[in-house]
């Protein structure tokens, strides 16, 4: 019986570590490869060139459409296949400007990895950034398991959560002039990226 339990908690701690390191290694070598872009030499000489680069490699992690669906809250379920498809493609921009920026900023910070919590098909990713100054800030990844690939459906940067954060600016918006206004801001900030 004992060697039973014994075996059971082996195979328990082997799941949870294998867990663990897919997770994280997910995670850490999507971080690794941004700042391997935003570091290169090369890539600062074209500006397009380095946010291609960021596009695809964060792309690759990040789950628009659930974090799009998650910020909309109530507001998806109203809207149409296609409205749906045009408010996912508006958020990707507004997103990937608004962090390409802040990616683009990095300057050797320190990365430091504090642990998981892996539940069923969502886990959270814990880390902090500290500065050459030793200022330091929390921040968390949120992940969705998809057909067994780890995706980013929120980031919580010193406890606020990206998702909660834009939910309540739409729904303000929304509550207040109507889903054509939010959409209308949506494409004015993505033409606003294009004309860069």
């Amino acid at each position: 019986m004992l060697k039973r339990i014994a075996f059971v908690a082996l195979i328990g701690l082997f799941v949870t570590t294998h867990a663990f390191a897919n997770v994280t290694d997910e995670v850490k070598k999507t971080v690794d490869e941004v700042v391997r872009i935003v570091s290169d030499k090369d890539m600062k000489k074209s500006k397009n060139t380095r946010r291609k680069a960021l596009k695809q490699v964060i792309g690759d992690i990040f789950d628009y459409t659930e974090i799009a669906k998650r910020s909309l809250g109530k507001y998806w379920k109203q809207r149409t296949p296609d409205e749906r498809k045009q408010f996912v493609n508006l958020f990707a921009v507004l997103l990937e400007r608004t962090y390409a920026n802040k990616i683009e900023s990095y300057h050797n910070e320190k990365i430091i990895y504090l642990g998981e919590k892996v539940e069923g098909d969502y886990a959270e990713v814990k880390s902090k950034v500290i500065s050459a100054s030793h200022d330091e800030f929390t921040l968390d990844y949120r992940l969705i398991n998809e057909n067994g690939k780890w995706m980013v459906y929120d980031v919580v940067i010193e406890g606020i959560s990206l998702v909660s954060n834009y939910r309540g600016q739409f729904n303000r918006i929304i509550s207040e002039h109507g889903y054509g206004e939010l959409i209308k801001k949506l494409q004015n900030k993505s033409e606003d990226v294009k004309a860069r």
